[in-house]
């Protein structure tokens, strides 16, 4: 039989439906939420935030570390609806306790389950281990022969996009901004793929792994980032950017429209070179960036085009704008 499979990781979901067994889809989480198809499961999840602290990073950024301090978990799982589901496969992460449900949860529920479902835990910090996790779900479900098949055309994509990046010049520095108040750059994958759009991201830079080198040109798998990290408004002064790419974790694009005003008002913002010279692009981070799955080879097109000045190259539809005086 088929196997019927949880989703509690947007990433996971968006890659399952990518290799073509969304269908084995029986519930999901509350932030799994493309492609639309599976909208109609049943949710699984709720975040213990509330819906009035949206569009407040300072509020959000204090709850979290409240509710973290305290050891209690951002979100809430559905066990009775989770054990009548009977899933045979769950898919989860322990990557970011902030992000999604933790692993021990998880473990939690399925241990007490009669069968006990499998678990995946999927867990990349670079846009390889992106695509390994396709793979890794393929493997899982029966669909290896079609996830190699979809990893091979999201390579295919990565390396046309590449070819417009001229790989002689140290390109725009930028900032990626993965959260407002307090700023975050972004990490892990990110700064990979800035990096290899032909900009540089120096608040957070991908370093070679031990003994690989420079890592270089076809080698550059080998430079990797680490996660993101906090940084004072003076360090992005200090640099003065070419470029500034403003995608709040989790948001929408209206929610970082209001983000990007409240940063718009501060006077240290207002003179960077970037402002001043209108390179600031907003991301919703809520579908782009932020989840590691098969629609960051969209956002790597996106890079290219944007840093570049290609503007042909970005994914119709990619929800961005830029940031308007």
């Amino acid at each position: 039989m088929p196997p019927r499979i949880i989703s509690l990781l947007p990433s996971a979901t968006e890659s399952l439906c990518a290799i073509g067994a969304g269908h084995l889809l029986v519930g999901r989480s509350h932030e799994c939420d493309f492609p639309p198809e599976i909208t109609h499961l049943p949710v699984l999840t709720s975040q213990s935030i509330g819906p009035e602290l949206a569009s407040d990073p300072a509020a959000i950024d204090a709850k979290v570390r409240e509710q973290l301090a305290s050891g209690n978990s951002l979100y809430l799982v559905d066990e009775q609806l989770l054990q009548d589901l009977k899933p045979d496969l769950i898919l989860t992460q322990d990557l970011c306790e902030v992000c999604s449900i933790d692993l021990k949860t998880v473990r939690r529920i399925a241990g007490a389950m009669n069968p006990q479902p499998a678990i995946v835990s999927l867990n990349p910090q670079t846009f390889e281990g992106v695509l390994d996790d396709l793979y890794t779900i393929g493997v899982a479900c029966g669909f290896e022969k079609q996830a190699v098949e979809t990893v091979a055309r999201l390579r295919e994509r990565m390396f046309a996009a590449s070819e417009f990046v001229n790989a002689f010049e140290d390109g725009p520095t930028v900032v990626f901004l993965e959260w407002t108040d307090p700023l975050f750059v972004g990490g892990h994958w990110t700064p990979q793929l800035i990096e290899r759009a032909g900009a540089r991201h120096p608040l957070n830079a991908p370093i070679p792994k031990e003994n690989a080198g420079a890592a270089t040109g076809p080698q550059m798998a080998e430079r990797i980032a680490g996660k993101s990290i906090r940084i004072a408004p003076e360090v992005v002064e200090a640099l003065n950017p070419d470029a500034i790419i403003i995608s709040p974790c989790g948001m929408s694009l209206a929610q970082t429209r209001e983000c990007a005003a409240a940063l718009s008002a501060q006077p240290w913002f207002q003179n960077l070179k970037a402002v001043r010279t209108n390179r600031v692009a907003l991301v919703d981070g809520n579908q782009m960036f932020n989840r590691p799955g098969p629609r960051l080879v969209d956002a790597f097109e996106f890079l290219v085009g944007y840093l570049n000045h290609r503007p042909e190259l970005i994914p119709p539809n990619f929800p961005w704008e830029p940031l308007r005086p």
